[in-house]
């Protein structure tokens, strides 16, 4: 029995600004001039051309002004209880519009169908939380199970997708909807700490949502065949990614030094995912890498001697939106369906990183329509001819 992703549906909320802007107004709060040609550097090599974010305005003359002056004529940063508001004002609504996409772009299948959902995220909390609502508003099931995988950080839509998978084994008649909703931009701190620094230059917002069941994909339909997952520690970057609550937001620790750690690392750590398929590097068409950063990406390519065509989806959705933490690697898997110019069938490994360090991987069939009508017709040609 397989169990296949659907559908992928996504969303971005609020608005887009150019890196370029966000690193003016970065250099802008900064008054050590050391620091703002260092800010000037992360945004120059960051690999992004924009990102979306649900603040509404970062303008000192705006009543909206992220970072409002106080009396005293200083910027005044949001509290967490504040930034927390802002969370939940702006998911609900964010949730709701994006299950009731997703259920609109997988055909066959409708809101009363849904027996599990899932929220992952790691922005924000609150309860009633955006399951809830998504039941509430679109006509689920009251039955319907809920779960919610909070504060894992980027890798977490892999143990959402796991988690699926095996209702759906469990259930063959489960159908899941796993929803990843990341706000990071409210997160957005002023110090001038490194770690801060670089994550500034990095995270945004965004929310995707797949559609998880054992129903057979309709005739034209693109999906995803899932496979094994594997999940693996580097405990030598413990101290170089973490995510804590703090008083102004969420304190990020973010070591420039972990994509070289990654890259010492995911060689060893991909060999049981590819080993459950006895698949050596060469079976896998397309590697998903989470594109936490450039850096990244470029190690994770270098340490296992991939061709750059391999990572084409990762570095194209760094470019257009950003880190949105949990949220970005369903993006990539998403584009990576869609492409024009892959196989009809083609393996892809799949992975994400966090705080840990933590190793997140998934092996993924992606089958898809339009290169498979392709070449039906090509094979019926053949044997037109032929006779």
């Amino acid at each position: 029995m397989s169990v296949w992703i659907q559908n992928i549906s996504t969303m971005n909320p609020g608005r887009a600004h150019s890196q370029a802007y966000a690193s003016e107004k970065m250099q802008s709060w900064i008054k050590d001039e050391r620091l703002r040609r260092m800010v000037r550097i992360l945004y120059q090599k960051s690999g992004i051309d924009q990102r979306y974010t649900v603040i509404k305005s970062f303008d000192e003359d705006s009543p909206d002004d992220f970072f409002p002056r106080d009396a005293a004529g200083q910027r005044r940063e949001l509290s967490t209880a504040e930034r927390n508001e802002i969370y939940r004002t702006e998911t609900r609504p964010l949730a709701v519009d994006l299950a009731r996409k997703a259920l609109q772009e997988s055909p066959g299948i409708r809101a009363e169908d849904v027996t599990h959902v899932i929220t992952v995220s790691c922005t924000g909390f609150y309860n009633p939380g955006p399951d809830y609502y998504i039941i509430e508003e679109l006509g689920m099931a009251p039955s319907t199970q809920r779960y919610n995988l909070g504060f894992m950080g980027c890798y977490a839509a892999f143990p959402g997708l796991h988690m699926a998978k095996q209702f759906c084994e469990a259930n063959p008649e489960a159908v899941v909807l796993v929803m990843c909703l990341e706000l990071c931009s409210i997160h957005l701190q002023l110090n001038e700490r490194d770690d801060s620094l670089l994550a500034n230059s990095l995270f945004a917002d965004g929310a995707a949502a797949a559609i998880v069941s054992t129903r057979e994909p309709q005739t034209g339909q693109s999906c995803y065949r899932l496979g094994e997952f594997h999940s693996t520690l580097i405990t030598s970057g413990q101290a170089d990614m973490a995510w804590t609550i703090g008083d102004l937001g969420f304190d990020i620790a973010l070591s420039s030094y972990v994509p070289k750690i990654i890259g010492a690392n995911i060689e060893e750590a991909i060999k049981p995912v590819l080993a459950s398929r006895q698949f050596n590097l060469a079976d896998v068409g397309t590697w998903a890498v989470h594109p936490g950063g450039k850096a990244i990406v470029d190690k994770v390519v270098e340490s296992l001697d991939l061709d750059q065509s391999q990572v084409t989806a990762s570095r194209h959705v760094l470019r257009q939106y950003g880190n949105m933490s949990s949220a970005t690697i369903l993006f990539v898997l998403k584009e990576i369906l869609q492409r024009d110019s892959g196989e009809a069938h083609e393996n892809v490994c799949a992975m994400a990183f966090g705080p840990g360090l933590t190793v997140e991987m998934g092996l993924l069939e992606a089958q898809r329509a339009s290169q498979a009508g392709s070449e039906k017709a090509v094979d019926d040609i053949v044997l037109a001819a032929a006779s």
